[in-house]
């Protein structure tokens, strides 16, 4: 995954030999300057995430892929294009800033749409886990209040800020439900969608969640997205519903009560994300999975700051100037 690393690295190869090249006497120093304006630096990272896009390998509408070891397929939708999980991996964590993976969690991969780019703030993509918690007894999916587990889950989400911050990622406000949860209970697919604030973000991040029932566990589907693509997102769902399917043996029909593990927790459970957080298991609770390409590309803007003192020779520095870095 580091080679998608390789232009940020020479281009910081390059800078350095520029200062060094420059910095042979002091006036030199001073007298060198050479400035980005915040579109060029911007024009510099969207060169790079370009250059990223070209190495990604896409299955396209009308394939199927086989997830895991035999255990569930996917029927890519039209409208839509799959990305391999150690690709996935690589966007959600170096370029888009979610907290590395946990020990022993598999990302089986991404489903995107077909006009997707990597860094575009005007789409959506769906991460896919399994989890293999034990086969979920629904039965108290009927009983559910949805208002009083949203109260729940804001609670929870409270203490994971903790966490969070503790880990240096900043803060989460559920909003609240952005679209309800549904049980569909003769296919045993569930979903529900969460509006998430992050941090100081002037715009407000959606979750949308997808579970698909098991033999062993579940499918793990997290819509990331911005709130304003959500007609898009629930546009999606049935067709997305209806592309995945486990696979003889796994299926929830499968269920042996002689030899298979039952989960701790019903749908109710699923939908609060108890089992993810009790795990520690931050990435796939809902919460964690945002799409920050903004905020990264401030990060890189940032960098790229620092490299024009390099250039520069470190005037600023000599003149007394102390800036506090942005949080």
């Amino acid at each position: 995954m580091k080679n998608f690393l390789i232009p940020l690295l020479v281009f910081i190869a390059f800078s350095q030999t520029a200062r060094a090249q420059n910095a042979t006497t002091a006036e030199a120093e001073t007298e060198t300057e050479i400035t980005f304006t915040e579109e060029q630096m911007e024009a510099i990272y969207r060169s790079y995430m370009d250059s990223v896009e070209k190495t990604i390998a896409y299955q396209n509408a009308g394939q199927q892929i086989v997830l895991g070891d035999d255990l569930a397929t996917i029927d890519i939708p039209a409208g839509f294009k799959y990305i391999d999980g150690k690709t996935s991996e690589m966007i959600l964590v170096e370029l888009w800033g979610n907290p590395p993976l946990d020990s022993g969690e598999e990302l089986l991969g991404m489903l995107v749409p077909d006009k997707f780019t990597n860094f575009a703030d005007s789409t959506f993509s769906i991460a896919i886990f399994m989890d293999e918690e034990g086969f979920i007894d629904d039965s108290d999916a009927k009983k559910l209040d949805y208002d009083e587990l949203l109260s729940g889950m804001k609670e929870d989400s409270e203490m994971i800020n903790e966490m969070r911050i503790e880990r240096g990622y900043p803060p989460v406000e559920l909003v609240g439900w952005a679209s309800p949860p549904y049980y569909d209970s003769e296919n045993k697919k569930l979903h529900w969608a969460k509006e998430l604030k992050f941090g100081d973000a002037e715009s407000n991040t959606l979750n949308y969640n997808i579970r698909i029932l098991g033999r062993k566990g579940y499918l793990d589907l997290t819509a990331i997205a911005e709130m304003y693509t959500l007609d898009d997102v629930k546009g999606s769902i049935d067709p997305l519903l209806n592309s995945i399917h486990f696979k003889e043996g796994h299926r929830y029909d499968d269920f042996d009560p002689s030899m298979d593990k039952i989960a701790a927790v019903g749908i109710g459970g699923l939908i609060a994300g108890k089992v993810l957080a009790k795990a520690g298991i931050l990435a796939k609770a809902g919460i964690l999975l945002a799409k920050f390409w903004k905020i990264i590309a401030l990060a890189v803007v940032g960098a790229f700051a620092g490299l024009r003192k390099l250039f520069n020779g470190g005037s600023e520095e000599r003149k007394g100037i102390h800036e506090e870095p942005e949080s």
